[in-house]
């Protein structure tokens, strides 16, 4: 007779290798959504002991379960015990997220912004996360929030990795001060004609939290390709420009390393300890392919 315990035993093992886990809608009332942000969650099997959490918002015409299943970030999860959190935009004609109006670019004035911070809040809270590890990343619209995110909240993320952006507050520029009106498109700003100094974009980032004064900053990432013919290649530098005036360093990278995470793509390090890069993809489109690795190894 044949002993099955052996073949028991490696199929429970083969069981316990699979992951369960998968994206989920928490049904949960937010204390600070006013824009009813929609609020998706992917919790690995496997949680590390006071977990890190990463935001993905989404592109536009994208949604939180495009941006689930076309990352790596999910997969990565699993690896790493982290939590992945994917915001849906409440803006149902074409999913582009509000980063131009008054709200969503002040601190706890509301907006997108706000709803999504009420989601890290949350979770930290139910999974014991760690607070010091908050990240977000995001492709086009998404890395436009991510800018924001970065910017408004230096208070509750880490750090930040924006592919095919543009600087904070780019798209609010036609918007009067004070208005809560919501610009999802702004052609100027898309066309790499909104263009300013250092010191006018770091203004920028201060006015969003007047009360942060000088304090530490998040570390940030940007990509961008040269060949985007959606958001122009000149967004690249008005955010090198912005995040190098917020940090104080000069806008020449003290390093420059060719072939950088991949070929013909080019990595710049400005100032110490790789605290704030940019990445420049040779005929790479608005199609720019993400660099999850890059992006986990800017959470350490």
């Amino acid at each position: 007779m044949w002993n099955n315990t052996p073949i028991i035993v490696l199929l429970v093992s083969f069981i316990r290798l699979v992951e369960t886990a998968t994206l989920q809608q928490p049904n949960v009332s937010l204390a600070n959504n006013p824009t009813n942000v929609g609020f998706y969650i992917y919790v690995p099997d496997t949680l590390a002991q006071n977990p890190p959490v990463l935001v993905n918002p989404h592109w536009c015409h994208g949604d939180a379960s495009s941006a689930y299943a076309d990352s790596a970030f999910a997969s990565l999860s699993s690896q790493y015990g982290f939590i992945v959190i994917y915001p849906d935009s409440p803006n149902l004609s074409d999913k582009c997220w509000d980063v131009s109006s008054s709200e969503t670019l002040t601190h706890n004035l509301g907006g997108d912004s706000l709803g999504i911070v009420s989601m890290v809040n949350w979770t930290l809270g139910t999974y014991d996360g760690d607070p010091r590890r908050v990240f977000v990343t995001g492709v086009s619209s998404g890395a436009m929030m991510t800018n924001v995110l970065v910017g408004v909240y230096p208070d509750v993320f880490a750090g930040g990795s924006a592919f095919a952006g543009v600087a904070l507050g780019c798209f609010g520029e036609d918007i009067p001060a004070n208005e809560s009106d919501v610009d999802y498109w702004n052609s100027e700003c898309a066309a790499g004609q909104i263009r300013h100094t250092a010191q006018e974009w770091a203004e920028t980032v201060r006015h969003a939290y007047p009360g942060y004064g000088d304090r530490w900053r998040p570390k940030m990432q940007i990509f961008h390709g040269t060949a985007d013919q959606v958001l122009n290649y000149t967004n690249l530098w008005e955010e090198v420009k912005e995040w190098t005036g917020v940090f104080e360093l000069s806008q020449y990278p003290t390093a420059t390393v060719a072939n950088t995470p991949v070929a013909d793509w080019t990595k710049y390090v400005y100032g110490h300890a790789d605290w704030f890069e940019a990445y420049s993809a040779w005929n790479i489109t608005h199609n720019i392919p993400v660099q999850a690795d890059e992006v986990v190894d800017c959470t350490d």
